[in-house]
């Protein structure tokens, strides 16, 4: 007998498109100044983002820093931080788009690449939406009876 193996819908591109992202794991090879940070959607479309942080010779990558920098302050809402702990950013959400880079491999072969957008905000929750306005109070119902306008939502 034969061993049945289930397969799945396979990797596919992100497509382009604006999403509110969380992030589920941060992955930091210090030694070899490799950053990698995995985002999903609320219906689970995932996305990997990478940051070389160290150049060919081993010195910082001022770019690569900088565009991590930029993205850890929106994710933690901290423009003031000046360092942090990789596994800080687990959990925290951000809204940005996501584009495409596509790159010609010859032979009229393409790799499509996706990358968060530079319109990065910070983001709450999948449902991003503003808190609900209180409801009014009730108007006091006039002295020695029932008020039939308050009833009745007039």
């Amino acid at each position: 007998m034969m061993a049945r193996i289930g397969l799945t819908g396979g990797y596919t591109t992100i497509p382009e498109g604006t999403y509110i992202f969380q992030v589920v794991s941060v992955e930091y090879k210090e030694a070899f100044g490799k950053l990698r940070i995995k985002f999903v959607t609320k219906d689970g479309k995932t996305h990997m983002e990478q940051f070389a942080l160290l150049d060919s010779k081993g010195q910082p990558n001022e770019g690569a820093y900088n565009a991590f920098s930029y993205l850890a302050k929106v994710l933690l809402d901290d423009f003031d931080r000046e360092e942090i702990d990789d596994q800080e950013l687990v959990g925290h959400f951000i809204k940005c788009s996501i584009e495409h880079q596509v790159v010609d491999k010859g032979d009229g072969k393409t790799q499509t690449y996706a990358h968060l957008g530079k319109d990065k905000e910070v983001a709450y929750g999948f449902d991003d939406a503003p808190a609900p306005e209180p409801a009014p109070a009730p108007a006091a119902a006039p002295a020695g009876g029932i008020d039939l306008d308050a009833l009745l939502g007039l």
